[in-house]
């Protein structure tokens, strides 16, 4: 169990935990416990820089420590398939594009977005349920991502193929599970809907790749945790909605 977490951890952070032999795939059932760490770690830093500094500097502080912590690893992947998928592209240039370290204009503009998105978005939330919220924003992307991979064939090389083909059912149902769980932490309504946003979102990103790329590789799911983690923090900030 340690050894497992300690993987989740070395593959989704940049926490030196040293080399561990279990392979990214079983240690995606922990995905979602790594997540809630960060986002438990996220509400902790909110809360203690709220109290000497203005809202609007301790939502970005937040941000920046779930990017920094995680080595931009989805921010990355975001960034790639923006600059990837633009239309009129053959399916081998976008290919090669997301092998590509290098960051295109719609890459960064993807990055920038999504930063602003999220930090407006901690800024305006409410700090009844700060630290169930961030869990859920943190574990259930990651749930989400593993149950991706889960129900996709892979394209490409790299971190996405090595995860996938060690990703088996047990790992893949444990992470699921948990992802459901930070889900409902939230209360029952918005359990609900952030579970359903989930679910659509796995399918259309599904379908998406798979017509445009063929599959499912490390970046796309990199975009997808991105995507949703967005949903669910912006979910939270809705003002007609009796949460």
């Amino acid at each position: 169990m340690m050894r497992t977490l300690l993987s989740a951890i070395s593959f989704l952070t940049i926490v030196p935990v040293g080399r561990t032999s279990v392979p990214s795939g079983r240690a995606a059932a922990l995905f979602p416990l790594v997540g809630a760490i960060l986002g438990a770690a996220g509400a902790g830093i909110y809360l203690a820089a709220g109290s000497v500094l203005p809202s609007s500097i301790a939502a970005l502080l937040v941000v920046t420590f779930w990017s920094a912590i995680s080595g931009v690893l989805h921010e990355d992947g975001l960034a790639d398939v923006a600059d990837a998928l633009r239309a009129g592209r053959s399916q081998a240039k976008m290919l090669a594009i997301l092998k590509d370290s290098r960051i295109g204009t719609f890459g960064a503009v993807a990055i920038v977005l999504s930063i602003v998105a999220r930090w407006q978005a901690v800024e305006h939330l409410s700090t009844d349920r700060l630290f169930e919220v961030f869990i859920a924003a943190q574990a259930v992307p990651r749930a989400a991502i593993v149950a991706l991979a889960w129900v996709s064939r892979p394209v490409g090389t790299g971190l996405g193929l090595a995860f996938s083909s060690t990703l088996n059912t047990t790992a893949a149902v444990a992470a699921i599970v948990q992802g459901i769980a930070a889900a409902f932490a939230c209360g029952l309504r918005p359990g609900l809907v952030i579970v359903l946003g989930a679910y659509l979102a796995i399918r259309f990103a599904q379908a998406y790749f798979y017509k445009r790329i063929g599959g499912v590789n490390g970046d796309c799911l990199g975009a997808t945790e991105q995507i949703l983690e967005i949903f669910i923090l912006i979910l939270f900030t809705c003002r007609n909605c009796s949460w």
